[in-house]
């Protein structure tokens, strides 16, 4: 059994993690609830990927939570996102933005978290867990 929530690897639009989010918000509408250590939108005192998709896009997160149960596909989800906020991101600003992305908890100002979560999964001994990427991917059975 595939795990119900894809890779933030997996892109919609050429964006990494919206895909992700929206399998989160349908999943949570369906089920009631999350598995054991995710969540949705935005935690008081913390940037979450979810919180981080919202702003690069311009888009409330409720809104887009909204939006998504909605239904339609992930395209016109993000269509929808362009046309809320007024504005599309170029090629250039969406690769600058996967960049991020991709090299999150890599020797950033975030490491020091992934570090933390690395443990609390018990993977703190993984010296190829090296962004939350690969933490996110190890612990859904994508990484080998």
């Amino acid at each position: 059994m595939s795990f119900p929530i894809r890779s933030p690897r997996e892109t919609v639009g050429g964006i990494f993690v919206f895909g992700r989010i929206l399998d989160k918000i349908r999943l949570n509408a369906k089920e009631g609830k999350l598995p054991d250590g995710y969540h949705l939108g935005f935690i008081p005192g913390s940037r979450t990927f979810d919180d981080r998709v919202c702003q690069f896009l311009g888009v409330d997160f409720e809104a887009l939570s909204a939006r998504t149960l909605e239904g339609g596909t992930d395209e016109e989800i993000l269509e929808w996102c362009f046309q809320t906020s007024g504005r599309k991101p170029t090629p250039e600003q969406i690769e600058i933005w996967n960049g991020f992305m991709f090299k999150r908890g890599w020797r950033d100002a975030a490491s020091a978290g992934l570090q933390k979560q690395k443990d609390e999964a018990a993977l703190g001994h993984r010296d190829d867990i090296l962004t939350f990427f690969d933490l996110m991917d190890a612990e859904e059975g994508r990484a080998s």
